[in-house]
C-alpha cells in the first residue's frame, strides 16, 4: 500500500495485519524503519480500511511517500513500486500516479517486472481526463471513478481499458460522505480490496475475467 502509511490505533484498521513499513523521501532514499511509516494525513489510514474492509485477512506492507500532503515525486512512486517488489507483494496498491510522459518508461519497466514477478499493479488509470502512469500502461489494472456503483462492487468498462469502482472510503457513523475523504484513490482500493478476497488473480486480464464471470452469473 504506497501511500501515506497507516496509522495502526485507528478504529478502522485491523494493526495485526500490517507488516512492518517502510518510508521513502523524494529523493529515493528508503527509511526502512516502521515508525517513519506512521500516517500523519489520514489518506494512507483511509486506504487501508478501504482494503481491509473487503480483504480482511490480507497482510499489507505500508509504504509511506506522501509526508507533508498528497503529492510525491515520481522518484518516490517508482522506488516504492521497487520495494513492494523486493518484499514480492502480490497486489501493488498506488492510489495516484504521474500525468508526466516523461517518466513513462521508468513506470513501464516497473511494471514489466511486476508482471513477470506474477505481482500486479492497481492504480489511478486518470486524473481529470488525463492518463496516469503507471496505471494507464498494458500490465497495469487501471481504476476509474463510478459514483453509481455500491461500494465494494467492481466493473469493467466496455472497452476493458479499465475497471471502475465507487470512489467513497469506510463510512464513518454520523459523518455525510462528502464530509469524508473521498476520490479514485478509494476507488483504487476498493478494487484492490475486491482483487485480495479472491486469490488466483495474477494479472489484470485475470481480473478482467473474472468480472466478467461474475457479470454472467
Amino acid at each position: 500500500m504506497i501511500d501515506s502509511g497507516v496509522h495502526p490505533t485507528h478504529p478502522h484498521i485491523c494493526a495485526a495485519q500490517l507488516l512492518p513499513g517502510l518510508s521513502v523521501l523524494a529523493d529515493g532514499t528508503v527509511l526502512d524503519d516502521p515508525a517513519e511509516s506512521l500516517d500523519k494525513l489520514g489518506h494512507g489510514t483511509a486506504v487501508t480500511a478501504a482494503i481491509q474492509e473487503l480483504a480482511p485477512e490480507a497482510a499489507i506492507l505500508p509504504i509511506r511517500v506522501f509526508r507533508e500532503g498528497l503529492r510525491a515525486s515520481a522518484r518516490a512512486l517508482a522506488t516504492g513500486i521497487r520495494q513492494a517488489l523486493e518484499a514480492r507483494c502480490d497486489l501493488i496498491n498506488l492510489s495516484l500516479g504521474t500525468t508526466n510522459p516523461a517518466h513513462a518508461d521508468v513506470f513501464a519497466a516497473l511494471a514489466q517486472e511486476a508482471a513477470e514477478q506474477g505481482a500486479l499493479i492497481v492504480a489511478a488509470f486518470e486524473t481529470e481526463g488525463v492518463p496516469c502512469w503507471p496505471g494507464c500502461l498494458p500490465h497495469v489494472l487501471g481504476v476509474g471513478l463510478d459514483w453509481d456503483l455500491p461500494r465494494g462492487a467492481l466493473t469493467a468498462c466496455p472497452d476493458q481499458r479499465m475497471v471502475m469502482a465507487s470512489g467513497y472510503p469506510r463510512p464513518i457513523p454520523g459523518v455525510e460522505q462528502r464530509r469524508n475523504l473521498y476520490g479514485v484513490s478509494f476507488a483504487v482500493a476498493q478494487a484492490t480490496g475486491w482483487i485480495a478476497a479472491r486469490n488466483g488473480l495474477q494479472t489484470r486480464e485475470d481480473v478482467l475475467t473474472a468480472l466478467e464471470f461474475c457479470a454472467g452469473s
